[in-house]
């Protein structure tokens, strides 16, 4: 899969929920992992962060969201229940993204949402765990921009091999030079 994504969140209320998502975030094969205007200390989520995360992958710790830095042409995507924000299983995943939620007693800041180039939704009946929230964003960007085999139309599994990329034979500038010209003696 080309490209990379980060996950993380501003604010922190619940500090086992924040080690959950990036333990997911580092089992999906996340690029990195930050908190916005959060205060996290490693050893709240020692025990649902078990693969240590901060470790294994770049941490960033942004103490406001005016501090926010994300990578030259990665999108921040905001999750969030807002109405005006794009259901998740129509939304097209950026190749770089930075994908960021709120606190579980709260929602992402106004400053925030407005530094998104998008807001996406889960369509869920009401808010769901911060970590589950997370982990289904990402299922959903690896199945989006993943290479799968197409799914069978019956029930079960796939019997084909995801599809081989076609890249067809390198064009030199000469080839195309002679190509050119026998087309033209062609049409003459």
């Amino acid at each position: 899969m080309r490209g990379y994504f980060g996950i993380g969140v501003e604010g922190v209320s619940k500090p086992m929920n924040v080690g959950n998502l990036f333990r997911t975030a580092h089992a999906f094969g996340a690029s990195f992992v930050f908190t916005v205007g959060a205060r996290y200390a490693r050893r709240d989520t020692e025990r649902s962060d078990t693969s240590h995360t901060d470790v294994q992958v770049p941490f960033y710790e942004f103490a406001s969201v005016a501090e926010l830095r994300l990578p030259r042409e990665c999108a921040l995507v905001g999750i969030e229940l807002l109405d005006e924000a794009d259901a998740l299983p129509t939304f097209r995943h950026p190749r770089c993204a930075a994908y960021v939620l709120g606190p579980e007693r709260g929602r992402l800041t106004p400053a925030l949402v407005a530094c998104c180039d998008h807001v996406v939704r889960i369509p869920t009946r009401f808010s769901i765990n911060l970590a589950v929230a997370g982990a289904i964003a990402m299922y959903d960007r690896l199945l989006s921009l993943g290479r799968h085999a197409e799914r069978p139309v019956a029930a079960g599994a796939a019997d084909s091999a995801p599809p081989v990329p076609v890249h067809g034979e390198p064009v030199s500038r000469r080839k195309r030079r002679l190509a050119a010209r026998a087309r033209a003696v062609r049409l003459n």
